[in-house]
């Protein structure tokens, strides 16, 4: 299915008013532990059948903030979130991203 980018908090406000399941992912365009985490994230948008989301840190620092700040999940990059009914019911970083990673929390948050 579709990787969607935000960028704005307009647009992030949008998917959760849409859609009461949805993944998101923060990437940074300069981390290297973020390349290889949005690889996985791109094979797992493969086998997917929603739309997914991302945010490039550096290009939404506002939203990757507002995001921090309303879910009191504190941000890290690369960083992946779970939304069900706009409370992140799963989320992990870093090296943890993973295909199986993302499809195991898939498979047991969205339904």
């Amino acid at each position: 299915m579709a990787i969607t980018k935000l960028t704005t908090l307009d647009e992030f406000n949008r998917v959760k008013e849409k859609n009461n399941q949805f993944l998101l992912f923060k990437n940074s365009t300069t981390c290297p532990i973020s390349a290889q985490a949005f690889e996985e994230f791109e094979k797992f948008s493969e086998g997917v059948d929603q739309e997914i989301y991302y945010l490039n840190v550096q290009e939404s620092r506002p939203l990757s903030t507002e995001i921090a700040e309303s879910t009191g999940i504190k941000h890290q990059s690369p960083q992946a979130l779970m939304f069900n009914d706009e409370e992140v019911v799963w989320n992990d970083s870093h090296w943890r991203i993973t295909y199986t990673s993302l499809t195991d929390a898939a498979k047991q948050f969205l339904k």
